[in-house]
């Protein structure tokens, strides 16, 4: 399966396509939908186009998502850097409304960044689910040896070059991985992805793994060949090409929820 990241933090000088309204997000996630995606993550954007977790902005953003694709599940970012302290961040994401009524279905959490654990409880409070991200074998471990495998929705394996060791994305996915199952598997989904130049070597090797991916223009603008993508549903319908090409075992079901 498939999990469009639609915008991130990038910006439009570096894609004229990235969106950022409520309404960009909203034809962006139907356009990836259709292109083979079975789920978006967005990082709600303010008026004046900066990340934000302040709860009018989130809820915009997910509310014309669900309003465009019906029953789409919507992921939203909590990540470091979008707000001053881990406090703002806890106190921001604890004002989040549930997802019947209007807050997102699940949210990423990184699992190096300070106060994990206490984002992940607060969302679990209002019923949203938690995405634990997971950059590094030491986070990995981390993460492994905490309360939290079963209790969340999925485990996102993010590589990235300068923050993720390894030699090369395929290989510092396996030691992230190696790390995150231990002396047993994680029982969640584990999505696999990485970003900028190692998001196809880590996709082709993922989906041959039979792992869950991830693509958007938060991870690359670019397609296999090094062509700039015209948009996210193009980014999305090379993946899934590339993907039924890798795997036996791998298919682009859209049943999860």
């Amino acid at each position: 399966m498939i999990k469009a990241c639609l915008n991130g933090d990038r910006t439009r000088r570096q894609h004229p396509s990235v969106p950022r309204t409520p309404a960009e997000l909203a034809r962006s996630a139907a356009d990836a939908v259709s292109a083979g995606a079975f789920m978006v993550h967005v990082h709600p954007r303010d008026e004046t186009g900066r990340e934000t977790l302040e709860t009018r902005h989130v809820v915009d953003a997910v509310v014309a998502i669900r309003a465009l694709t019906p029953g789409l599940r919507v992921s939203v970012s909590t990540r470091d850097g979008i707000v001053g302290s881990a406090r703002d961040k806890l106190d921001l994401v604890s004002r989040w409304p549930t997802p019947a009524t209007g807050g997102p279905d699940c949210a990423s959490v990184n699992w190096h960044e300070d106060g994990s654990e206490e984002v992940a409880a607060a969302l679990c409070d209002r019923g949203i689910g938690v995405e634990a991200g997971i950059w590094t074998p030491e986070a990995a471990a981390r993460f492994a040896g905490s309360g939290w495998p079963g209790r969340v929705e999925r485990v996102l394996v993010e590589l990235i070059a300068g923050a993720t060791p390894g030699p090369g994305g395929p290989g510092a996915a396996a030691l992230v991985l190696a790390a995150l199952n231990g002396p047993g598997a994680i029982p969640e989904p584990v999505v696999v992805h990485g970003e900028e130049a190692w998001a196809w070597p880590v996709l082709g090797w993922a989906a041959a793994a039979g792992h869950d991916l991830r693509i958007g223009l938060e991870d690359t603008c670019l397609l296999p060949d090094g062509r700039e993508a015209r948009d996210n549903a193009e980014l999305v319908g090379a993946a899934a090409a590339l993907a039924a090409r890798q795997g036996a075992g791998w298919a682009g079901d859209a049943s999860e929820t």
